[in-house]
């Protein structure tokens, strides 16, 4: 019985794998859309690019990182002996002298694990960089897919470890937020725009970081009765409903860490003065 998907006669059909197999629909187009599909994984990819490109070039930079009572969230705690003296501030002398690069490799580790390993992220890159799928019912290029159950991809499974070293890094950053209402002298009870800043920049990493599809299972997973568990699953409702934002929070924390390291930048390489509220 015809079924309006079997290909013309002297068209052989493609033995190649994947998509393109023979057990597939023979449809000579490569997708039925008509709308401007590309531009999401096209604008996620650029995004994502500059991201790096930015950070890669912070990381690597060494300088300007602090400029009391600001230090920037890529260089924070600061692990070497190398590192800027700050008062009172996050330093942790845990790596010597023989440390020669810059300190900021050794942290960002942890929430670029984080943010690598994370559901929405990997959606993401797999899409705008790996166009596994491009978009929605559009083929994806590859003959075989495997997932990630081979490495290096198996290697995703160890988001929830990732998340629990992103809420130690969420809590020093908290603390440098709160050192951030002193001036640069140090006294307390001040509060500038690199203040406002750094608040904005804490909330919405607070924010992604409970949005976490695995703080959600965290908190709610593995309960037969959410009536005996009442605080807990008021817990996962909240956690739930920040969830459901967890893409558009997760760009806007990874657009505000930067934000946040840029304006200390300034500030440290006296292209900015910062602004004194009270």
């Amino acid at each position: 019985m015809a079924t309006g998907t079997e290909p013309p006669a002297t068209e052989p059909r493609s033995e190649s794998g994947g998509v393109r197999g023979a057990a597939r629909a023979a449809i000579a187009a490569p997708h039925l859309r008509t709308d401007r599909w590309w531009l999401a994984p096209a604008g996620t990819a650029a995004g994502l690019l500059a991201f790096i490109v930015y950070s890669t070039w912070r990381a690597f930079a060494d300088a300007h990182y602090y400029a009391a009572p600001y230090v920037s969230p890529f260089y924070s705690p600061c692990l070497a002996e190398r590192c800027e003296p700050m008062r009172s501030g996050p330093n942790w002398e845990i790596f010597g002298s023989w440390w020669g690069i810059s300190p900021a490799i050794i942290i960002l580790i942890f929430p670029l694990g984080f943010r690598l390993t994370c559901y929405y992220y990997r959606k993401a890159y797999y899409r705008g960089f790996w166009a596994s799928p491009p978009a929605c019912a559009v083929a994806e290029p590859h003959k075989k897919y495997s997932g990630e159950t081979r490495f290096p991809l198996i290697l995703q499974n160890i988001h929830r470890y990732f998340f629990y070293a992103a809420l130690v890094v969420a809590g020093i950053l908290t603390y440098d937020t709160v050192l951030a209402f002193r001036d640069e002298n140090y006294a307390w009870g001040h509060m500038g725009l690199g203040t406002l800043v750094f608040l904005v920049n804490i909330v919405l990493i607070w924010a992604y970081t409970i949005s976490c599809h695995s703080c959600r299972h965290i908190v709610g997973g593995k309960l037969k009765h959410f009536s005996k568990h009442p605080v807990r699953y008021r817990m996962w409702q909240w956690v739930g409903k920040l969830n459901a934002r967890h893409m558009q929070l997760a760009w806007a924390s990874l657009v505000s860490v930067a934000l946040a390291d840029f304006y200390v930048y300034l500030v440290a390489s006296g292209a900015f003065d910062d602004p004194r509220f009270f």
